[in-house]
């Protein structure tokens, strides 16, 4: 399954480039992209864990970046 997330208040290239390689290391990942440009997120994960992932996604980048929120739905 592949979503797109809006971001608020991702700071800098740096801690999205941050947050998009930790995403990907989560176990269920198949690929993820976070755009500062754009300030989006986009996650491709397993279907059936969907929903627990992005609970991991939003607490590993809370580790990178504290002030940004993925706004999911």
């Amino acid at each position: 399954m592949k979503k797109k997330f809006k971001l608020e208040d991702l700071d800098c290239a740096n801690c999205a480039a941050k947050m998009e390689e930790a995403i990907k290391k989560i176990e269920g990942v198949n690929d993820a992209s976070v755009s500062f440009m754009t300030q989006k997120m986009m996650v491709d994960a397993e279907d059936g864990r969907f929903e627990a992932i992005m609970d991991e996604v939003v607490r590993v980048c809370g580790k990178i970046e504290p002030d940004c929120r993925i706004l999911r739905g």
